[in-house]
C-alpha cells in the first residue's frame, strides 16, 4: 500500500514540455514508497518562458526538487541561485534542489554515467575516454569524467552548430581540470578515430545515431575498431541493444546500453532530493528489464 499524503508530505516534480510520457513520476514515487519516504512526485508541463515563474513557485511553496527536461534546461541554469561544478561548465541543469529558498542547479547525466560505469566495475580515474558528440548527453559525460579524474577526453564532433559548443566545453574542461588532456576531432578522419579508440579505455556514443527508426546505423561503421577490453557505452536506449553495441559485443567489448545511464542519472537526482540511496535493483527490475 502506498504511503498516504499528509500535511508533512514534501513535493518533487518534473518540469518541461512535453512531460506526459515521462517515466520519472512512477519511478520516483515507487522508490519513495519502497523506502517509506514522505515525498510525492508529479509532472508539470512548463514552457521555457515560464521557468522563472516555476522557480518562484518552488520557493513560495517549499517544493523540494525539480527534475528538468527539454526545453527548460538552459533557462533553469540561468535562474538557479547556485550551480554544481558540472552544471557551471555545461551551462544547463536537469535537477534543481531547494534548500530553504536557495535553489542549486545540478546536471546528473554525467554523474549517472560515471556511477553506471562503477556499477559494472569500471572506474574512470586515470582512464582515457573517447566520446562521440558534443551535445547535451555527450557534454555531460565529457565534463563529469574529467571532473572525476579521467586522464584524457577525446571528443569527435562533426562540423555543425554543435561544434562550437564542443569547443567551448573543451576549453572549460581544460580550465577546470588542467591535468586532463582534452581534444576535439573531426569524425571524418577515420584513421584518427581508429587511433584514438585504440588508445582509449572507454568509447561512449553520445549522439542519436542508431536510434529508432534508424536502428541499422552506427557511429562506428567499421567494427574492426573495437577490441576485447574496450568498454563501449551508448546513450541511445531505443533499441535496447543498438548496432554499435551489438558490433562491440561481438568484438569482445564490455557493452552498456542507454537505459543504464537513464537509470543512474535518476539515482543521482533521488539522492540530491532525499539524501537516501535509491533501491537500484528493485527499480531496475520493475522499470528497466
Amino acid at each position: 500500500m502506498s504511503k498516504p499524503v499528509t500535511g508533512t508530505t514534501r513535493l518533487l516534480a518534473l518540469i518541461g514540455s512535453p512531460v506526459s510520457h515521462s517515466l520519472s513520476p512512477e519511478m520516483m514515487n515507487y522508490a519513495c514508497q519502497l523506502l517509506g519516504l514522505d515525498y510525492m512526485y508529479v509532472a508539470f508541463d512548463v514552457s521555457r518562458d515560464r521557468v522563472p515563474a516555476a522557480l518562484e513557485a518552488m520557493r513560495t511553496l517549499g517544493i523540494r526538487g525539480f527534475n528538468v527536461t527539454m526545453p527548460c534546461k538552459i533557462e533553469a541554469f540561468r535562474c538557479a541561485d547556485r550551480l554544481s561544478p558540472a552544471a557551471g561548465i555545461i551551462g544547463a541543469c536537469n535537477t534543481l534542489v531547494n534548500d530553504g529558498g536557495t535553489i542549486t542547479g545540478h546536471i546528473t547525466d554525467g554523474e549517472g554515467y560515471v556511477n553506471m560505469l562503477r556499477s559494472e566495475g569500471v572506474e574512470i580515474r586515470g582512464r582515457k575516454i573517447t566520446v562521440a558528440g558534443g551535445g547535451g548527453a555527450a557534454a555531460a559525460i565529457q565534463v563529469q569524467c574529467a571532473l572525476d579524474g579521467a586522464r584524457a577526453v577525446t571528443i569527435f564532433q562533426r562540423r555543425s552548430a554543435t561544434l562550437e559548443r564542443a569547443l567551448e566545453t573543451a576549453d572549460k574542461i581544460r580550465a577546470a581540470c588542467p591535468d586532463c588532456e582534452v581534444r576535439v576531432c573531426d569524425p571524418q578522419d577515420r584513421d584518427l578515430l581508429r587511433r584514438e579508440i585504440g588508445e582509449s579505455d572507454i568509447f561512449a556514443n553520445g549522439t542519436s545515431v542508431g536510434m529508432q527508426p534508424n536502428a541499422d546505423a552506427s557511429f562506428i561503421e567499421d567494427p574492426s575498431m573495437f577490441r576485447p577490453g574496450l568498454v563501449v557505452t551508448d546513450a541511445v536506449y531505443d533499441p535496447v541493444e543498438t548496432k554499435l553495441l551489438a558490433d562491440a559485443k561481438k568484438a569482445g567489448c564490455l557493452t552498456i546500453g542507454g537505459k543504464g545511464m537513464l537509470l543512474w542519472q535518476g539515482v543521482s537526482a533521488f539522492r540530491l532530493f532525499t539524501g537516501h540511496d535509491m533501491p537500484v535493483e528493485e527499480i531496475r527490475r520493475k522499470f528497466f528489464l
